[in-house]
């Protein structure tokens, strides 16, 4: 990938994902056009122990929820949270 056809992400996994990534943080490399949905599936390719729990992850982007759609732009991060219920 060319510099400008691409972007890097900083992840964030939080406390349910990153035991099993082995790293709380991760640095990926994307194409320009890419979506949260698409890093999702990089990370289910990517790191395979966690692609069952990213089913149900709530991905979030400057603290605010981020549709699958949303556009990633290079130099941000995603959280990745596992959603907690209480009673």
């Amino acid at each position: 990938m060319a510099e400008t056809d691409s972007i890097t992400i900083r992840v964030r996994l939080g406390a349910g994902l990153a035991p099993k990534a082995g790293n709380p943080r991760l640095t990926v490399t994307l194409d320009a056009s890419a979506t949260v949905a698409d890093l999702v599936s990089y990370l289910r390719e990517q790191e395979p122990t966690l692609a069952h729990k990213l089913n149900v992850a709530i991905p979030m982007v400057a603290g605010q929820h981020a549709a699958p759609s949303q556009l990633l732009q290079s130099g941000q991060e995603v959280a990745l949270l596992m959603p907690v219920a209480g009673g």
